[in-house]
């Protein structure tokens, strides 16, 4: 009779155990109304299973089990405890694999003792160490797990899931486990062995693309950093413009006084070389925006270093609605990258950019195009690369232009490799 009791306590706090777990496992928040919410729960479960008992017995209770506290658990994470659907499934099942570590220890002890008394009196007290372990050094594991992917996270459920089914078809619905058939006595051990496997390949393809995004992200982060130095190299080269301006009379004065002693090729040569400097320092005015002027001109001085034609329309006001390092990254990546594709052309006379910016509608037109020695590959609408180092300037302008809300697109046409953007 004791043990009976005992064994009856031991099923209500297998089902604490299980529940605590399994919302652990679901990263529900440790709240006070959660709390109240799961303590609910577990007492609604205890009285259908209690009546389960009541009327039908253990074992036809046992078998009701899925039905009656598994699925209503997911059921009640996901409605109650807004967790996605995976994650609450995955959770139930892990918790219900962990359910069996503190039944081993009981086992164990039971066995050696000759007890199904000592069984039940030592699975009590190990489901709260064991619960204490899981939630200081696997619930945190595990919860990143389930929550980075929904593949990581069925993955994850695998095992758990195959250890569930093989429990209930062989030792709860039938007894086959027990009569030790050859195939239920393999089947477990090979199932885990092979998604081991499984998990292993696959979750490390998932790293590694996880790692690969994360490297690309660092070299677009570098990239608009770079972007920002390029911008601030500009701002100086203006700013020593301004201060060869200031210093003109200086320049007066001692031009005056060549002329004072008549050295006449003196002052040309001083004039050739001052204009040279004025020439190098100074940028064009293309529009009113002093910041794409800046732009322009670098770019205008790499094309005719790269022998290439390069055709500018810019049409812009004074202030547009974005950073001075935005539009750098922006303008500067698609010019950069034409008078990459351009300059591998060996014909010089073939090599041409055109651009096209200005503002409609308060927002800013872009149209950069360029000729180019070898076709474009695309992929998910973007040009594709396989020299190391390139391909993440497109990348780049495609993020700057989804972050202020506006469209792009690239294509080709008739030998001309287009980009265009309006934001």
């Amino acid at each position: 009779m004791l043990t009976t009791i005992i064994g009856l306590i031991r099923f209500g706090f297998s089902l604490i155990f299980g529940l605590a777990v399994s919302a652990l496992f679901a990263g529900i928040a440790p709240t006070r109304k959660n709390i109240l919410r799961l303590a609910a729960v577990c007492a609604a479960f205890l009285l259908v299973q209690t009546i389960c008992w009541w009327l039908f017995g253990l074992e036809v209770t046992s078998k009701l089990y899925p039905v009656i506290t598994h699925l209503p658990v997911i059921l009640l994470f996901i409605f109650l405890f807004k967790r996605p659907w995976h994650i609450s499934a995955v959770s139930v099942l892990c918790g219900y694999l962990c359910c069996q570590a503190p039944r081993w220890v009981g086992f164990i002890f039971g066995s050696a003792l000759r007890s199904n008394l000592a069984d039940h009196l030592i699975y009590i007290p190990a489901i709260f160490v064991f619960y204490l372990l899981l939630k200081k050094y696997v619930a945190d594991s595990v919860q990143q797990l389930m929550e980075k992917s929904i593949s990581s996270c069925l993955l994850l459920g695998g095992v758990p899931f195959f250890y569930y089914i093989f429990d209930y078809l062989t030792t709860i619905y039938t007894d086959v486990l027990y009569r030790g058939a050859p195939w239920a006595v393999q089947f477990m051990p090979s199932t885990v062995s092979v998604f081991y496997f499984v998990f292993i390949i696959i979750y490390y393809a998932e790293i590694q693309k996880q790692a690969d995004t994360q490297r690309e992200r660092d070299l677009l982060e570098a990239q608009f950093k770079l972007a920002q130095a390029e911008f601030q190299s500009l701002k100086e080269l203006q700013q020593n413009a301004a201060a060869y301006r200031h210093d003109l009379r200086h320049h007066l004065t001692l031009l005056q006084g060549l002329a004072a002693e008549n050295r006449m090729e003196d002052i040309r040569e001083y004039l050739r070389t001052a204009q040279s400097d004025i020439d190098a320092i100074t940028p064009v005015r293309y529009c009113e925006n002093e910041t794409v002027n800046l732009i322009l001109s670098a770019y205008t001085a790499k094309a005719r270093q790269a022998d290439i034609r390069l055709a500018v329309e810019a049409n812009l006001p004074d202030t547009l609605p974005f950073s001075d390092t935005e539009l750098c990254s922006l303008l500067a990546n698609a010019l950069e990258n034409a008078v990459h594709a351009a300059g591998k052309i060996p014909q010089p006379n073939k090599r041409g950019i055109r651009l096209r910016v200005y503002s409609k509608n308060n927002k800013l037109c872009v149209d950069v195009r360029n000729t180019y020695q070898t076709e474009p590959v695309f992929h998910e609408g973007l040009p594709m690369t396989g020299e190391k180092g390139h391909g993440f300037g497109t990348k780049s302008m495609a993020r700057m232009v989804e972050k202020h809300g506006g469209v792009y697109r690239f294509s080709v046409d008739n030998g001309w490799f287009i980009f265009q953007a309006t934001t």
